[in-house]
């Protein structure tokens, strides 16, 4: 990190000290808990089937009820694995344990013959959807259906902090590069960067996709993004690899700069050293705060 000390007038271990005792303990933000535009989405699309299934509520005599349903309208077969939790399109059901026979359901197809519809009415008996229809447990399966969605939704919060973490990341660049007067790429590929800069680069692996690319006046400086609220292996090998990452740009006189954060590396120092120690800019959060990015910049 010579580059930045020299920036900073500041010592590698006084650097090293300042940068790993300031970690945001969480980023938890209003869109953190759920994500409602993605959890609607996915009912709207079946939102006219949920209706109809409404209408074995309460229905006593549910699998004739069922069978008469879905051979009127069976459409609305494609809502139901969203009614068990179920992403997948078709599903595979251990029907007979001591011969290990399957029965496949598919819930894609656009009509089904009468047996079929049979076998869709002893599914939901067979899953349990049936109690809850014939004793009114459900009133209403659109909202049923939504809290399932909300459920699916919460999954995936373990993976929000990184969106979240950019989020953060792109104001402090934004802002940067608007006093500056530079301009910056969000989520850049090869082909972005040549129209936007008209500047080849070679990447080390196609997919490759790199979180914010800023152009300074030709001089390109490649920023990867990433928050760890626990620990773990991720965090040694996400560290090791921008150990490489950095030689590849350097080399191509591309300045690379590591902005990371969260409780996660308090208890796994070791290899942000090593990154700290053989590549020139790591920043965290709270070094954003105070302009470190703009003095960076500036100064190189």
């Amino acid at each position: 990190m010579k580059k930045l000390c020299s920036i900073l007038n500041k010592s590698e271990d006084e650097l090293s000290n300042e940068i790993t005792s300031t970690f945001k303990e969480k980023i938890t933000q209003w869109d953190y808990f759920v994500k409602w535009e993605k959890v609607l989405q996915n009912i709207e699309p079946i939102e006219k089937e949920l209706n109809l299934l409404n209408y074995l509520i309460g229905k006593k005599d549910l699998h004739k009820e069922t069978v008469e349903l879905l051979s009127k309208y069976p459409e609305v077969i494609k809502a139901i694995p969203i009614l068990l939790a179920i992403r997948d399109k078709s599903l595979e059901v251990l029907i007979d344990t001591r011969n290990f026979i399957y029965h496949k359901f598919d819930f894609s197809k656009k009509t089904y013959e009468k047996e079929e519809i049979k076998t869709f009415a002893d599914f939901i008996l067979k899953s349990g959807l049936g109690e809850l229809l014939e004793n009114k447990k459900i009133k209403n399966l659109v909202d049923y259906a939504t809290g399932v969605e909300v459920g699916l939704d919460s999954n995936g919060r373990k993976n929000r902090g990184g969106y979240l973490m950019e989020k953060i990341v792109e104001e402090f660049i934004r802002n940067t590069c608007n006093e500056l007067g530079y301009e910056y790429i969000p989520q850049a590929t090869t082909n972005k960067i040549k129209r936007a800069c008209n500047i080849d680069v070679k990447v080390d692996k196609s997919s490759r996709i790199i979180d914010f690319v800023i152009n300074k006046n030709g001089k390109l400086y490649f920023i990867e993004v990433n928050f760890y609220g626990g620990g773990g292996s991720k965090l040694k090998s996400t560290a090791t690899e921008y150990i490489r990452m950095n030689e590849f740009w350097n080399n191509q006189d591309i300045e690379f700069i590591w902005i990371t954060d969260g409780a996660g590396w308090k208890s796994t120092l070791k290899p942000l050293r090593e990154y700290f120690d053989k590549a020139d800019y790591l920043l965290n959060l709270e070094m954003l705060r105070k302009d470190i990015l703009k003095t960076i910049l500036s100064n190189d």
